[in-house]
């Protein structure tokens, strides 16, 4: 039985590392951006005792989608993920956290199975489903206005509340929902993890797309509000021959959102009013990353396509 669970951690190890290598997404950076956002991961509830009688005897431990059953070991999460918005570098990031819990299940699978009779464990509630959602927008550069009104949101919004949070979401969706004529090339990813893998989840897609820039200019992040210069550029308007600003929203939120991976205007419009329409209870934490945000800078049509991969054309 053990060999049959390093065979199948094996496998997923597999799939993550195939899965890895056909893509290939780069970090190199076009241009300094900005970033707004924050959030809060807390735990449900509390851990509880549980008695387990003759080691598992027909217990069911679902502490992680009913992974284990009777000792035996279950993928529930792997499949959707393929499911959901392409499969590109947020699926892969999705997919590795997954791969964690399992891996580590298998390393811990040993140890209760010699559980007595009259042990007595420390078993977490069964965590909820988090949806993440990236929605990543590629608009002309005659969209400065948008520009504009982020930098002001970064200014002057309260990003250590929920409500603040839900303020920053609907007024970014209200003002690319104004200009749609605007709209050039567009990608949405998303995928449901376990809220006890939901923070380091969506650390790790805020990192790979916080690594694109070549430095934030401006940032609101929980509260803590800096703007920085450098000798290269300077928060302000982009240059007149920028060609194209990228917007990304990435959201975590209790209500399953199952978004298409929009590929005209009527889908993004959908989208864009599903995200607004995020309740401050439901809203766990979110980050709007754009780019360009130095005066001066661009961000042309190569580069938006190097640096977003799965942009695609409307």
């Amino acid at each position: 039985m053990f060999k049959r669970k390093r065979l199948s951690s094996f496998l997923v190890i597999s799939l993550l590392i195939s899965s890895f290598l056909l893509m290939n997404p780069s970090l190199a950076s076009a241009a300094s951006g900005g970033r707004i956002g924050g959030g809060s991961f807390q735990t449900p509830t509390a851990p509880r005792n549980q008695n387990y009688g003759g080691g598992y005897g027909g217990n069911n431990f679902r502490g992680y989608g009913s992974g284990y059953r009777g000792g035996g070991i279950g993928f529930p999460y792997l499949l959707p993920i393929f499911g959901f918005g392409g499969g590109g570098i947020f699926g892969f990031l999705i997919l590795m956290s997954i791969v964690g819990v399992i891996v580590n299940s298998v390393k811990n699978s040993s140890s209760f199975s010699n559980l007595s009779n009259s042990s007595i464990v420390s078993q977490p509630a069964n965590p909820s489903k988090v949806s993440l959602i990236q929605f990543q927008i590629g608009l002309l550069a005659s969209a400065k206005e948008i520009q504009v009104k982020l930098r002001e949101l970064a200014t002057q919004a309260n990003t250590s509340t929920s409500s603040g949070l839900q303020r920053i979401l609907q007024d970014t969706t209200l003002s690319l929902l104004r200009t749609p004529e605007l709209w050039v090339y567009s990608n949405i990813e998303t995928g449901s993890v376990p809220f006890a893998l939901a923070e380091s989840t969506f650390n790790r897609i805020s990192i790979t797309e916080r690594s694109k820039l070549k430095a934030e200019l401006t940032s609101n992040y929980s509260g803590q509000i800096t703007s920085s210069t450098n000798d290269e550029s300077n928060p302000g308007d982009s240059d007149s021959t920028n060609e194209y600003i990228a917007i990304t929203i990435l959201v975590a939120t209790k209500k399953n959102l199952k978004l298409n991976n929009s590929v005209n205007n009527e889908q993004i419009t959908d989208a864009l009013r599903s995200l607004g329409s995020i309740s401050s209870n439901e809203l766990i934490a979110l980050e709007v990353i754009w780019q360009p945000d130095g005066e001066g800078e661009t961000l042309r049509e190569e580069e938006l396509i190097t640096q977003y991969p799965n942009l695609k054309h409307l």
